[in-house]
């Protein structure tokens, strides 16, 4: 990967619905060469895939919680988290907790009742977001 595709990626980030025409003047390359450089970026897997950002408050999903695990049963927990509709992210780490894991609820109700489902697998530490903004590497 050169600078080029570096560039590319970082236009595909802020939007992935550029045209290659605009990706194209962006890195001031011909369209062709730019569609060839995405192709070849998503042929090697770097672009794994286009996805769509929602806006959970419309969705009646606006309580945010980062919950912590400390895992008495990491295999089931993670069977739980990763078929459970509210959660957003489940990442294994290590350290003095197993799980890290991000959800959107509809209230806070649903998120005690998602506490309260989890807690044969693990102790947690829930965490409610006020507000924040998640970036990307590029």
């Amino acid at each position: 990967m050169d600078t080029i595709d570096y560039k590319i990626l970082q236009q595909l980030e802020k939007n992935a619905k550029i045209t290659t025409k605009e990706l194209a003047e962006h890195v001031h390359l011909s369209a062709p060469a730019v569609a060839e450089r995405v192709k070849k970026l998503e042929d090697q897997q770097v672009i794994k895939g286009y996805r769509t950002e929602l806006d959970l408050k419309q969705l009646d999903r606006g309580v945010m919680a980062i919950v912590l695990f400390k895992s008495s049963n990491c295999q089931k927990l993670a069977e739980f988290c990763y078929n459970h509709p509210d959660v957003l992210a489940c990442y294994r780490v290590a350290g003095e907790i197993s799980y890290i894991v991000k959800v959107a609820m509809s209230s806070i109700e649903k998120l005690e009742e998602f506490i309260d489902q989890a807690m044969p697998y693990g102790t947690p530490s829930t965490n409610i977001v006020l507000s924040g903004r998640e970036s990307t590497i590029l």
